[in-house]
């Protein structure tokens, strides 16, 4: 597994509430490359929640909208749109896990349209909730100045599920 940079840092007026790293509201996302997944492990916060030690359910469908985005711009090397998510909220997230691990991967692609599944996962691995996000996709010469595409690439060396996790303070 390999951390994929984050391509949009130091653009201006880049402020992504899923992946800006310096958005002070924001869920500050960090994605890594596994096989053909696109992966993050995030720690939930209590300023997320929404029931007694529970993640808000539009958190989560954030968290898994931008991993999904994430696959758009990484593994199919374009930008796009959600155009149509479904989620299915299997299990409530707790917001005393010590992290969450969300996971997407492309299902289908035809011509600017890409399906892409994710999952939240409990740090045991049970899967907690599940979407399908439908994607408008603009390759990089019909990307819209709103939408622009900028190329990822992997950066570091190569780390494991246990050292990502490790990296998150807990």
């Amino acid at each position: 597994m390999r951390e994929i940079r984050n391509p949009w840092i130091g653009l201006d007026g880049y402020n992504c509430f899923g992946c800006c790293p310096t958005n002070p509201y924001g869920v500050k996302m960090r994605f890594y490359e596994d096989g053909q997944d696109v992966v993050c492990f995030w720690k939930p916060q209590d300023c997320y929640q929404s029931w007694i030690n529970t993640l808000h359910g539009g958190i989560q469908s954030v968290l898994l909208d931008e991993v999904c985005g994430w696959v758009v711009a990484h593994v199919l090397k374009a930008s796009g749109v959600t155009a149509k998510m479904e989620t299915r909220f299997r299990k409530p997230v707790a917001i005393n896990q010590e992290f969450i691990e969300l996971r997407a991967r492309l299902r289908e692609q035809k011509r600017n349209i890409a399906i892409v599944d994710g999952e939240i996962r409990s740090a045991e691995g049970e899967i907690l909730a599940e979407c399908s996000c439908t994607y408008f996709t603009f390759d990089a010469a019909h990307a819209p100045e709103q939408v622009p595409y900028n190329p990822t690439e992997l950066i570091g060396e190569e780390v494991t599920r246990e050292e990502v996790i490790t990296s998150l303070g807990v």
